[in-house]
């Protein structure tokens, strides 16, 4: 998982693949899903971000207790 941020147009990116998306799923005004053909959810961006959330958060993140980090 990789998060960018640009702040020339606010938006924060949550890359979750390396896949290629084919298409995006927008979920409200400003968050938008990107997907591959299949389904796949490859990343997650959030418009206008400085509006919708603390930046600060991005900086850090907490696994919480009960879910695993699974590689393959």
């Amino acid at each position: 998982m990789k998060v960018t941020y640009d702040s020339e147009v606010d938006a924060i990116y949550i890359k979750l693949s390396d896949e290629k998306p084919d298409g995006v799923i927008e979920v409200k005004e400003g968050i938008n899903i990107d997907v591959t053909e299949d389904g796949k959810i490859v990343g997650l961006e959030l418009l206008d971000a400085s509006k919708k959330t603390s930046l600060q958060s991005f900086y850090s993140y907490e696994i919480s207790p009960g879910i695993t980090n699974k590689a393959g």
